[in-house]
């Protein structure tokens, strides 16, 4: 062994690389680090100059699949030509794969560098040690494959029987048995339940997280490390409550193989990517109605399905939940001609109404918008529809909200119950501890009182809270029954009440409706909506469009007529509006756009708007400054009360700018706003009083 070890190599670096793959190994295989860690001594017996330790790749597995600072640090050191020997216990401490040992043997060729384990000390110039490391290698390798081979197997073979043991997620616990059971804490229990419940009354998982931060309850959560795991309370968590809501465990299935790796070649090399969420057909193994369960599995199910509703961004061809946008049917409109899902688009000034558009393919530039309508007489004729298919179930729907409050405040009390429970239990245990310490040691002692305190003041801010609430649900006014039964038997009233907020109304349309299927019908200037309700009926129902084109169809003017009074006086967007609402066309029977409407003037020689004539302003303009819409400036106007005019009829409207301070428009327009409802702001916002899910 040391016939190979020449002065050259003792001038130089001895590195002794230390790697255990995973980090129970490294808490738990002791002695097999302690043994790597004295090659240093015997690289100092050797009489190298000096000995470097590379420990920065302990718990990281050698099999390529993850980054290895310190075998590139390694690597990098052999390769400036100052390492003499390179110690390690034995070449699977090294590398787990072809490449990196390999790599290794090649640069420590170049630089003369010697490869040490305990069976002696390899040169890999000369071409039979170079021979012995390549086996030793390959051998690292294959030991590698065959022990995951039969580990995997063994596994495997366990969770097909449902006996395979792994982390379970708060409120389960493994019995002595070897069986998944309830925690018998009854604090986690309620915990967890009440998850659930909110759940199915809120219909979101961010209500939920909401709710729970709004009442203050804390949620049980696994605080794992190598070998230690440990329950704590935490305040809410949204990827703790959807981890909770998707977990089949809680559904009393066995459930093990949901999440997955991927590899994908980076720089070159392998590199493992973990946490990739598989579909439930690709589960290795379920197991439905293994253990007791939170939930049954058909409302595990129907939960995914809400949750898959609620994502957006996911299928964009089902239907979606309402998020309480002003639009009643957000997520079920869909386009009877191309089969997508129509969206929302909501207009960004005060007033402006939403409306459903379907884009088409509009993955291809120039395929074009596919079909549209304002949303307001879709949307009034739906809820009709909704109101009298649930009007048999006033009386139930009544009930049920007169309870909903009382049973919210009840959750919370109920929760805070628990916590104060636990509280008191916590205190007894501190005041057993302080009672046991030797009151000579006053540097326990104190620390231990201060617990002791500390325990006492949080079961007075506990009992605090639980009063407030009691107090607040006595004062709330007592409900009416008799009158709530009343109020039910008119719905409208209910529907249309300023309290109600479209939530909740979006929630009730996407418990009875599946989708609505939109078309247009030119010959009767129609929308049809085919309703295909939540039991399996289907109902048609036919909206009346808009009247639109009434211009005077033997009054309309040619393009080059209208362009040559209008030219100058507005922008060519404006223009080509213009020409489209008196029904012009283009020379190829086309309507008109900006990029037409300036081809043409300046085919004509036409000034282009330079926006500087100051003497008027435009009804939007106008509208704006006395904070009334266009449509009730456009009539005051129209009647004359307005001064303004057209160059065309047709075309925009040119308000003088003297006249928006005269004092008997003024007049007018506050008699506009004075017609306006009381709740107009309420109405145009929907900002508005959120009331519990239906």
């Amino acid at each position: 062994m040391t016939s190979k070890i020449t002065p050259d190599h003792l001038s130089r670096i001895a590195v002794v690389y230390v790697r255990q793959s995973t980090l129970t190994q490294v808490t738990g295989n002791l002695e097999s680090q302690r043994r790597q860690y004295d090659l240093a001594g015997a690289a100092t017996a050797a009489g190298f100059a000096s000995t470097t330790v590379i420990d920065e790749d302990l718990g990281r597995s050698g099999s390529g699949s993850m980054e290895r600072p310190g075998f590139e640090k390694l690597v990098a050191m052999v390769c400036s030509g100052d390492v003499g020997a390179v110690y390690c216990i034995e070449a699977s401490r090294l590398a787990r794969n072809g490449r990196d040992w390999h790599h290794l043997i090649d640069l420590c060729a170049l630089a003369g560098t010697l490869v040490i384990d305990p069976d002696g000390s390899y040169d890999p110039r000369l071409i039979n040690e170079r021979l012995l490391l390549g086996l030793k290698g390959t051998m690292a390798e294959y030991e590698l494959s065959l022990i995951r081979q039969r580990g995997l197997a063994a596994r495997d073979a366990k969770v097909r029987r449902g006996e395979y043991r792994f982390a379970l997620p708060p409120g389960l616990c493994w019995s002595e048995a070897g069986t998944i059971e309830i925690d018998p804490d009854e604090h986690v229990q309620e915990a967890i339940r009440l998850v659930f419940a909110k759940f199915r009354e809120l219909g979101s998982a961010r209500q939920v997280f909401l709710w729970l931060r709004t009442a203050a309850i804390k949620m049980p959560v696994m605080r794992r490390n190598v070998d230690v795991c440990k329950l704590e309370w935490k305040p809410p968590a949204y990827h703790s409550v959807v981890q909770i809501l998707h977990n089949p465990l809680y559904a009393g299935a066995y459930a093990f193989g949901r999440v997955g790796q991927r590899t994908k070649v980076v720089d070159g090399r392998s590199r493992k990517i973990s946490g990739y969420q598989k579909p439930q057909e690709e589960w290795s193994t379920l197991i439905p109605d293994h253990h007791p369960g939170y939930i049954s599995w058909q409302d595990y199910e129907e939960n995914q399905r809400l949750l898959l509703d609620n994502a957006y961004m996911k299928s964009n061809c089902s239907r979606k939940s309402g998020r309480g946008g002003r639009a009643l049917l957000t997520g079920l409109m869909r386009c009877g001609r191309c089969g997508r899902m129509m969206r929302v688009f909501y207009g960004m000034e005060k007033g402006h109404a939403h409306r459903y558009q379907c884009r088409g393919d509009d993955a291809h530039v120039g395929a074009g918008l596919c079909i549209g309508i304002g949303g307001l007489r879709i949307d009034r004729a739906i809820a009709l529809a909704c109101l009298e298919a649930v009007s048999d179930r006033a009386v139930e729907a009544a009930i049920f909200a007169s309870d909903q409050l009382v049973r919210s405040a009840n959750d919370i009390i109920a929760a805070i119950e628990r916590d104060l429970e636990a509280a008191r239990y916590e205190a007894s245990l501190a005041a057993r501890r302080y009672e046991l310490v030797d009151p000579a040691k006053r540097h326990v002692a104190r620390e231990l009182e201060a617990r002791w305190n500390a325990a006492l003041e949080r079961i007075v801010e506990l009992e605090k809270r639980i009063e407030e609430k009691r107090a607040g649900l006595a004062a709330q006014p007592k409900i009416d029954r008799a009158m709530l039964l009343q109020l039910a038997q008119d719905l409208p009233a209910v529907w249309n009440a300023p309290s109600t907020d479209t939530r909740t109304k979006q929630r009730l349309v996407h418990t009875l409706i599946k989708e609505v299927v939109f078309d247009l019908d030119s010959e009767t200037n129609e929308a049809v909506l085919l309703v295909h309700w939540v039991g399996g009926r289907h109902s048609e129902l036919r909206v009346a469009r808009v009247k639109t084109g009434r211009y005077p169809k033997d009054n309309i003017p040619t393009a080059v007529e209208a362009l040559r009074k209008l030219a100058g006086h507005w922008p060519d967007k404006e223009l080509a509006v213009s020409l489209n609402r008196m029904l012009c066309k283009t020379g190829d029977g086309e309507t008109w756009t900006t990029v037409r409407v300036r081809e043409m003037r300046e085919r004509l020689g036409l000034p282009d708007y330079d926006g500087k004539n100051d003497n008027y302003v435009s009804l939007a303009k106008a509208a704006e400054r006395f904070g009334i819409c266009i449509g009730s400036a456009r009539r005051l106007a129209e009647t004359g009360l307005l001064p303004g005019r057209q160059i065309m009829k047709g075309s925009p409207w040119l308000i003088p700018t003297a006249a928006l301070d005269d004092e008997n428009v003024q007049i007018e327009v506050q008699k506009v706003i004075g017609r306006r409802s009381a709740f107009y702001t309420n109405y145009q916002y929907d900002r508005l009083t959120r009331l519990p899910g239906i």
